[in-house]
């Protein structure tokens, strides 16, 4: 896998940051960039850090599974980017619930920081199939995801939610491409 395809993957699993951190950022009467820091801190590291946590559970099953890697990698793929496009057409816009005084809460930051990398979890047993330099990968996909809630905080304050649904559909759509390249490549349909 080139640096390209690493960086789109690095792009499509920070949308879900990417759309919490403008969440965030609506929140803010004035654009706090120490919390807007912490926010980026938060997603980056988990979404670096899940990436290594698959990656170190597809090792163990390497051997069993490598027959069949290409249609793995598809398949989780397509699933994480299918449920991104899901969401993005069906969740029912909720009110946004921000703390009167301003502050961040912790212990919220960490259940979103969890929840939107989970799909990098998945990302990172792929990877352990695919042989990708995961030390590269989840150096990408950490620094990709901070910069981009960095800028989510900001687009949040400044914009507002418009942004939001067409950053989870363009994630959704730049991972199932991806694993469709992956499948084609595998199946010789597609030689690059």
């Amino acid at each position: 896998m080139g640096f390209a395809e690493l960086f789109l993957f690095a792009v499509g699993l920070s949308m879900d940051a990417f759309a919490v951190s403008v969440c965030k950022g609506l929140c803010m009467k004035r654009l706090n960039m120490r919390q807007a820091l912490v926010i980026a801190l938060f997603f980056g590291g988990f979404q670096g850090l899940m990436p290594l946590l698959g990656w170190a559970l597809g090792t163990q099953f390497e051997r069993y599974i490598t027959p069949v890697d290409h249609w793995i990698a598809f398949g989780l793929l397509a699933l994480i980017g299918g449920k991104m496009l899901w969401d993005a057409f069906h969740e029912d816009d909720e009110e946004l619930s921000c703390p009167a005084d301003g502050k961040l809460d912790l212990r919220e930051l960490v259940m979103l920081a969890i929840a939107t990398s989970i799909d990098a979890l998945a990302v990172g047993i792929t990877f352990a199939f695919l042989r990708v330099d995961i030390v590269m990968s989840v150096g990408l996909i950490g620094a990709t995801t901070f910069v981009l809630a960095l800028a989510g905080v900001a687009v949040g304050h400044r914009f507002g939610a418009r942004y939001e649904k067409a950053a989870t559909i363009a994630g959704g759509i730049v991972l199932v491409l991806i694993g469709t390249k992956i499948l084609l490549e595998h199946l010789g349909i597609l030689a690059l």
